[in-house]
């Protein structure tokens, strides 16, 4: 079974972030955590088809027929020991103590992105959509706001992305930590091209890049995700660690390719050249990675 062709930006938070006194279900949880980075995609992809083929259907998988959050919404979790999280050395970061979590949270991220739907689609495809699930606007944002109403915090701990990776988020990492597991095969789900990054780390490298970003080009779409994903990341203890996963998209990249892939290193040296002042060495960076995701996200159309 393939994969979705996701990327994903996790957020993963000691226990004690989670409330004085945690949840006995997360803690158990965390304690016979199974699932793998791999699963996660896989998982999430059977619940949006389990959701859809139940009588009635649910508005968002993860729920019950009466709207409430299923079992599942808090146990569904990825864990990650802080000792697998690189600190930049004098850096002043810190990570942990562990286990550090990362809640799928499925209901509460489908509920947003069903209310960016109503928000940005065109009024017949959004007409067409309620008409086909015999339901009305005001249900289903009653609904969403419910979903999202019980996200501690108000934000979720993943962003995800089809088909391309959104370059400012390469600003966060080190491109020389990344991880890199080929596989037998581009299907294995092993097969794995990730980076994991100490909070303070990321927050300060984001808020750096956004800084020259915005001096450079105002207020334009990378600038606008960089203060976006700091804001996002603001939320969260600040020893919790950051994880940036190709996810399923090793699917689609041959090993060589894989293997050469260096847009973290690409970008770096964007904000590099940003800095310098060097034009030329600015346009031939952004044209090759321009050219290489622009690729990736064009099989998009023909699937």
């Amino acid at each position: 079974m393939l994969r979705p062709f996701v990327a994903y930006l996790r957020v993963y938070e000691p226990l004690s972030a989670f409330g004085e006194t945690v949840d006995p279900r997360l803690v158990e949880a965390v304690e016979r955590a199974k699932l793998t980075r791999a699963d996660a995609g896989e998982r999430e992809q059977r619940m949006w088809l389990k959701s859809q083929v139940a009588t009635p259907a649910r508005l968002l998988p993860a729920e019950l027929v009466d709207g409430r959050p299923a079992p599942s919404a808090k146990t569904d979790l990825l864990v990650l020991d802080p000792a697998e999280v690189p600190v930049v050395p004098d850096g002043g970061a810190e990570v942990g103590p562990g286990p550090l979590v990362c809640p799928l949270e499925l209901r509460a991220r489908s509920a947003a992105a069903l209310v960016n739907f109503l928000g940005d689609a065109h009024p017949a495809l959004r007409s067409a959509v309620l008409t086909a699930g015999g339901v009305t606007a005001e249900s289903i944002r009653a609904r969403t706001a419910a979903a999202l109403g019980e996200l501690r915090g108000s934000v979720v701990h993943v962003l995800s992305t089809t088909w391309t990776v959104p370059l400012p988020w390469f600003a966060l990492v080190d491109p020389d930590q990344r991880r890199l597991v080929l596989g037998s095969s581009r299907h294995d789900p092993r097969r794995e091209l990730s980076w994991r990054v100490a909070m303070g780390d990321a927050q300060r490298r984001v808020e750096e890049a956004y800084e020259l970003v915005e001096q450079t080009f105002g207020d334009s779409g990378p600038g606008r995700v960089l203060e976006e994903t700091g804001r996002w990341l603001s939320h969260f203890h600040p020893n919790s660690a950051v994880e940036l996963d190709y996810g399923g998209l090793v699917q689609l990249i041959a090993d060589p390719i894989l293997e050469s892939d260096k847009s973290a290193e690409d970008v770096h040296n964007i904000l590099d050249a940003l800095r310098e002042g060097n034009v030329e060495e600015l346009a031939e960076l952004f044209g090759e990675l321009r050219d290489y995701w622009s690729e990736l996200a064009a099989r998009e159309r023909s699937n």
